[in-house]
């Protein structure tokens, strides 16, 4: 089981960047897909999820309107745009799946840095 975050980088306030994750070894169609981060110092937030289904999407209120999540079945891959980005943006972010069976998956993480 593999999942693969990559996108993350340096940016200044107000940017943009679009991570991508991608899944292998486990049924990435049939997963619920999120995000997640970790700034220094601080707990691991949740970010956002994408259904495996119906593809409902949920976000945090310290990102909603700015972040969108999306998936590629076809890919295993889901992605976050993120814009308007702010210095408190900056976290490793990481994706997590949720099996149909309950298993739950993480990856290494990315790092962003929000920072003129």
């Amino acid at each position: 089981v593999q999942l693969v975050e990559s996108g993350g980088g340096l940016v200044q306030p107000g940017g943009s960047l679009r991570l991508s994750c991608a899944a292998s070894g486990f049924p990435f169609s049939s997963s619920v897909m999120t995000w997640y981060r970790q700034a220094p110092g601080k707990e691991r937030e949740w970010i956002s999820t994408i259904s495996s289904i119906s593809g409902i999407m949920k976000y945090a209120d310290s990102v909603k309107g700015r972040f969108s999540i999306s998936r590629e079945n076809v890919k295993s891959t889901v992605y976050l745009q993120m814009n308007s980005l702010k210095p408190d943006d900056t976290a490793v972010y990481y994706c997590k799946a949720i099996t149909a069976r309950g298993t739950n998956y993480w990856g290494q993480g990315t790092q962003v840095i929000v920072s003129s």
